[in-house]
């Protein structure tokens, strides 16, 4: 019913991974200061390193969050590096040497930091394995130095790419909690937005599984503010960008 806009598509998925993957810690609030987090989305084209910050406040024992600065890292995807991993590990410390300067540096001890790659090194794990685990263990490295309290660095399958997507979508869309007007968190009463994929060579259409229709080997399980989701992808290939690309070019050819 609605397109989200790129930009609003690329930070919704890194929602996801802050809601689900990085171990925030109820970390007492003096005086009102932000608890931080720190991902790093390790994407097919390039890296990006986004700041999220979040109170004490919850709802329904899940952290409200909102992302406050990122920072581009200089180069190609990392998979670009596999056959020079120290490169990569250099390519991060710009980025990580600006996350100190924007982070108190009393927090940064509590500050959690994480990678998450997916796609291109998906394939890279799948054609070249030891490649991808020597990949990974240079960036883990560089990413332990660093004074942030390093939460680990993986590829992520598709189904989970495609769940944070899901969760982060619904989460910027206000479908998990709202504001009333005293400013308090409460239900919102909406229903769950399903959310629909373009990549290049394929298409993913994401959305909760209704209860009755759940089989218990499908899907992925979330506990998110209160509530059980269940949700599954359906995989649509030679339904990419590049095959739309393909029908347009031969439709005018015609």
């Amino acid at each position: 019913r609605e397109l989200l806009p790129p930009w609003l598509v690329i930070v919704a998925g890194l929602t996801g991974i802050v809601l689900l993957c990085v171990s925030t810690k109820d970390v007492p609030n003096i005086l009102g200061f932000f608890q931080y987090g720190i991902v790093l989305d390790a994407g097919p084209s390039r890296t990006i390193l986004f700041i999220y910050q979040w109170t004490t406040t919850k709802a329904n024992k899940t952290g409200v969050i909102r992302g406050c600065s990122s920072c581009p890292v200089q180069g190609p995807g990392v998979s670009s590096y596999s056959d020079s991993p120290q490169k990569a590990r250099k390519s991060l410390e710009p980025c990580l040497n600006w996350a100190q300067n924007e982070i108190p540096a009393e927090q940064h001890s509590q500050t959690p930091l994480y990678l998450g790659a997916t796609a291109s090194m998906r394939q890279l794990n799948l054609t070249h394995p030891i490649l991808s685990d020597g990949l990974l263990a240079a960036l883990s490295g560089t990413l332990k130095s660093s004074p942030f309290d390093f939460q680990g660095a993986q590829i992520l399958s598709s189904p989970e790419e495609e769940a944070f997507n899901w969760v982060a979508v619904n989460y910027i869309l206000e479908n998990f909690f709202k504001y009333d007007w005293q400013g308090q968190l409460v239900p919102s009463g909406k229903g769950m937005t399903g959310v629909l994929s373009v990549e290049e060579t394929s298409a993913q259409l994401t959305a909760e599984l209704e209860e009755e229709k759940q089989a218990p080997e499908e899907g992925v399980k979330l506990q998110l503010y209160g509530q059980t989701h269940k949700v599954h992808s359906h995989q649509c290939p030679c339904h990419g960008m590049e095959q739309l690309r393909r029908r347009l070019l031969s439709a005018l050819i015609q």
